[in-house]
Formats: C-alpha cells, structure tokens, sequence
C-alpha cells in the first residue's frame, strides 16, 4: 500500500512537473500575432497589445498582457481599451496545440460608443453572418495552433455613449460577464450605475444571447432587469423595479424589436411591444398597457394643504400669477423634431395629480414634430373626456390645437390638481375647440383661444349664498317678509349653461343661465384666468324660502333683482341694491290700492280727479 501511495505522488509530481515544463516551454508571445489576425478575420477588429505576453501560474495559469485595445475598421479612436487583459488559458488542450481561454478580463476597461469609434468604411463588404474561415497562410501558427474563447469579463470599467451630437452619457462600474458555449449561444451578466443631473441609476441583468448569426442579426432574452432611480426630483423613497423582455437586432435594416415587455415601477406594472428603425430618420413603434399607473407617486407630486393654496391665493391678489415670463421659456418638446414615432398607450387605473382615471387610452403619430392625437379619453368618476387634437413643435413654441369632448367631470379634481381655488365645483361639461401656444397652466391662462358650450350639474359657489344675500338684504330695508333661519355657506345651481371663449386669458360668458329649487338666474360676465379674477353680471329670482306679507312675496318672485358678483376667486366681493326694488314694489302696490279705490268710485267726481291726476 504504501509502494502504491509512493508510486502515485511521484507520477503526480512528474505529471505536474511536465506541465510547468510545457508552460515554461511555450513562449505566449509567439502567438501574438496569431491572436491578432483571429480576431481581425473574425470580426474586422484590429486588436493591439502593446509590450510583452508572459505567464502567470498561480492561482490560475494565464496570460497577462499589458496595454491592450480593440479598434473598428477605419474608426478614429478605439471601441475598448484596457490598461491590462489577462487570458485564463486552459493548461491541457496546450498539449494538441489548442489555446483554450477559459476567460478573457479587462478590468478598469474604458468603453467607447462614440461617433469617433464606429466603423467607417463606406465602400467595404457586410460581413457575412457566419464565421469565416482562416484563409491558409494567414499565420505560421494556423496549421497547428486553435484558439477559442469561453468566457469574456469586464471589471469596474467605463461605458461613454454618445450618438451624433447628443451629450455623452457615461455609465459606471460595469462589471459584464459573457459566457458563451459551441453554438454561438452566451449568457450575460451584467451590473453597472448611470449617474447624470445628480440623479443615480443603478442596474443588473441577466440575460441569454443568440449569436448563430452575428453581425448580421442577434437577439436576447433578458430574463432578469433589476434598476433602482434616485437623487434630485425622484421621491425619497426612489423608484425600482424589475423587468424582463424579449429582443432582436438586425444590422441591415437597423432595427430593434422588443416582445414580451414586462416592467414594475414600484407598485406600477406596465407591459407591451416596442420597435424602432434606428438610422438618420429614426421611427419607434410602442404599444404598453398598464394595469395601474400611479404618476404621482413616481413623480412626488403632492397636493398643497389648505394653507399653502391660501397664501398662494393671496399672493395673486398683489402680485402678477405668472412668477416668469412665460415667452422666454424654451421648447421642451423639441426633441420630438429628430424622429417619427407612433405610440399606443392603454391604462386600467391611472393617477395624475390626485385625479383617479379610468380605462385611459391614448394614440398619438409623430411626425418629426408633427404630432397628431387621435385618440386621448377616459372616464372619471361618472363622467368621461375625449381630447382629440394636433401639436406643432417644430417651433420656438409650442402649438396646441384640441377638440374636447367633456362629459360630467368633477370640476374641483380639476382645480385641484392645478392647485386652484375650489370656487366652484360640480359636473362639468365641455363641448368646444381650443388652441394656443405652450402646455402648462400658466400658458392656458395667456395664450390660449377658443370657443365652447358650458354645462354643470349639481353645481356650487362655495363661499357665497346667493339666496342669503338678497333675502337677508331685503329683509333689512323692509320688515314685511323674511327669509330662512339658517343657510349653507354656498349656492346650490342644479343646472348651469353658458356659451363662452377665451381670448387673450380672459374667459368671456354669455347667456348663462341657473336653475335652483329656490332661485333662478341669468346673466353674463368674464373670468380672468391670469388674474384668477371674476367680474359677473347676473338677474337673480329667488322664488322660494319667503315668509312674510304675501303680496310682496308674490312681487319678489316675479322680480329680477341685479346682482355683481366681483373680485378674486378665493375671496368674492358683491354689490346689491334692493332698495329700488322695494321702491317699485311700494309704488306698484300703491298703485294697485289706488287704481282699486278709483275702480269703486268711477261715477264720483272724486274718482275722476284722482284718475287725472295719476294720468299725469
């Protein structure tokens, strides 16, 4: 037994001793230039490596070259370049000739997707899909020597991307893993950050490459996309998720398609397809359906309490609205001027500003800045909206031209999601066409245009009760009638209509009309959308909720009593005058007593004097 032991650690040592021999034997630099026309054939690549090849054998017997990188076809600058590239050779295959690399790495690698590393070689042949083989003679080592690669890592390296004259993105701390097998098939491993505008974006992937027809075509499956989004206007909590998806490339139609598109932002879940021609005149196609979309939550938007809206509201009374210059603020759409896109978007449950949205659906064409919204609607609450329309971008400004269609909307969502005074809430409706310059509030409250039909339903004037003024007015200059014991502190209209168009930011009113259990109104009037400012003109009947003398009362139905409705939203100002209307409803009563009395004595000379002298 112990000869046996002896036996084996001495044809181990031989065996291990014979192998160093080997390694020590073979000089790496021969194969250096082998190395370099490999990689030329097979990919069109020119690989350099500057100073000598030598072996390293523990704990892993590899090559170490030092400064190395890989350039396309008459590109300017290299695509990889890398202070150090160590191969892991595999010490068995060296026997039969055979450089097997188990894995290539390149650590502290700079990776550049520039115009100044592409190819560049306008009259030269596509390479064909599959691997051509080396032509003989190309190297004195061909006849004897093969050369295969398992595996290529990347470490703490550095991705510059930049496409035309774009501003570069640099993307950090990669760390890549490829493995690949003898059908051209790899798996990938990825992780890195992206860290621009002081906002940090952090990512891993995992995913499995198709490569039987590369450069001509490839595609992936990414099976795991891991990301986490934070920094400078991102909620505290950040955004992350996971996704996964299907995709393809081909080169000669420069085309991208993504299938099987599923990705999380938080509690959101979006899925769907996405295309795009890439090229001088990209052209994206998207189509996403989301279960539940919740932008505020991404976004971090908030409504403002009660005091904010307060101060905000004051503050507009002694200051202009608009803090900047609204003319001097640039195109924020211009970008869509580079490309043609067309995107379908489907959401069962949106949130936007604190308005719940349901069943949205959205279909818009781009057209290098030629954008044509067929399709924007939904339903909120009871109610729903449809906003059909174009925008012009190629511009300085923005141009905005929309036909809404508005169906029982709560118009209080709607202010407050704009962080507007709730002057007047209830279900809107809108029938109209509106155009102007700009997408923001603040642009709707200048330069915008258009006409309408306006209706609401169940609406109010919060903080004014029409009723309560005019009868607690009347009832002050007359102690013949009196009005209710006790009012809300608003109007209740169940009806409400009014033509209206907006010019220049001032909403002007006509026909209006409103009707209530208790009082009906007409009238007309403006709205300073700038100013946030109403000056209204209306005749108001308040046909119930007297007591008192029923003459009067019957008088005070029949009667149109002028009221002005003034000042800012939050805080509305009135003028009324019920003193004529008591003056000619004495008058009137007068003369009915008198003419009663002349009636009764119409053979008297009394009578008669009395008629002359009513007649004058």
């Amino acid at each position: 037994m112990r000869r046996l032991l002896t036996t084996l650690v001495i044809l181990l040592v031989v065996i291990i001793a014979g192998m160093t021999s080997l390694v020590f034997l073979i000089n790496p630099n021969d194969f250096r230039q082998y190395m370099v026309e490999r990689v030329e054939v097979k990919s069109g690549y020119k690989l350099a490596i500057n100073g000598s090849l030598r072996w390293h054998v523990w704990p892993q017997l590899s090559i170490i070259a030092g400064q190395t990188s890989l350039t396309a076809p008459g590109a300017k600058e290299p695509v990889v370049s890398a202070e150090n590239m160590r191969l892991d050779v595999k010490l068995w295959p060296l026997i039969s000739h055979q450089l097997a690399v188990k894995q290539v790495l390149f650590k502290n690698a700079i990776i550049r997707l520039t115009p100044d590393t592409e190819e560049n070689q306008p009259d030269a042949p596509v390479a064909p899909s599959s691997p051509v083989p080396v032509a003989p003679g190309a190297s004195e080592l061909d006849a004897g020597w093969k050369f295969d690669i398992d595996k290529i890592s990347i470490a703490d390296s550095l991705l510059i991307w930049q496409r035309g004259d774009d501003e570069q993105i640099n993307v950090r701390d990669i760390n890549l893993e490829i493995d690949k097998d003898d059908n051209r098939q790899a798996s990938v491993q990825l992780s890195s950050r992206i860290n621009r505008n002081q906002r940090d974006l952090a990512f891993t992937m995992n995913a499995e490459l198709d490569m039987q027809h590369y450069p001509q075509a490839f595609a992936a499956n990414i099976s795991k996309f891991t990301y986490q989004l934070s920094g400078a206007d991102i909620p505290v909590k950040g955004i992350q998720g996971n996704g996964s998806m299907q995709a393809s490339y081909q080169r000669e139609t420069d085309a991208v398609t993504l299938s099987q598109m599923a990705l999380t932002a938080n509690d959101n879940q979006i899925s769907g397809t996405a295309s795009a021609t890439l090229g001088d005149e990209p052209n994206y196609q998207l189509n996403l359906n989301a279960e539940k979309l919740d932008l505020d939550a991404l976004s971090g938007w908030q409504p403002k309490t009660t005091e904010e809206t307060a101060t905000t509201s004051q503050a507009i009374t002694s200051a202009p609205v608009i803090a900047r210059d609204i003319d001097e603020q640039p195109n924020g759409l211009s970008e869509l001027q580079t490309f043609n896109a067309h995107l379908a978007l489907k959401v069962a449950d949106l949130t936007y500003r604190g308005m719940k949205i349901q069943n949205l659906a959205l279909e818009a064409d781009n057209q290098q800045g030629q954008v044509l919204l067929s399709t924007f609607s939904g339903n909120m609450g009871t109610g729903n909206f449809s906003l059909p329309g174009k925008m012009d971008v190629t511009g300085k400004k923005i141009q905005v031209q929309l036909v809404p269609d508005v169906n029982k909307i709560e118009l209080g969502d709607l202010l407050s999601a704009y962080e507007l005074p709730k002057a007047l809430t209830g279900n809107f409706s809108l029938k109209g066409n509106v155009s102007g310059e700009g997408l923001s509030a603040a642009d709707f409250a200048r330069h915008w245009q258009g006409d309408g039909q306006i209706s609401m339903d169940n609406a109010r004037l919060n903080g004014m009760n029409i009723q309560q003024l005019i009868q607690q007015a009347i009832a002050r200059n007359s102690d013949k009638v009196q009005g209710l014991d006790r009012y809300e502190h608003y109007s209740q209209i169940d009806t409400l209509n009014a033509k209206g168009h907006l010019a220049d930011g001032t909403l002007t009113l006509s026909n209006m009309e409103g009707v209530s259990p208790m009082v009906t109104g007409k009238g007309d009037g403006t709205i300073n959308m700038a100013a946030q400012q109403v000056d209204l003109n209306l005749l108001i009947r308040v046909t119930g909720g007297w007591k008192g003398d029923s003459n009067l009362i019957n008088t005070l139905k029949t009667t149109d009593i002028p009221l002005r409705v003034y000042g800012p939203w939050s805080q509305m100002h009135y003028q009324l005058q019920v003193d004529q209307i008591l003056r000619q409803s004495l008058e009137q009563s007068a003369r009915s007593a008198i003419q009663n009395w002349i009636d009764k004595r119409k053979d008297s000379k009394a009578g008669d004097e009395v008629q002359k002298i009513l007649k004058k």
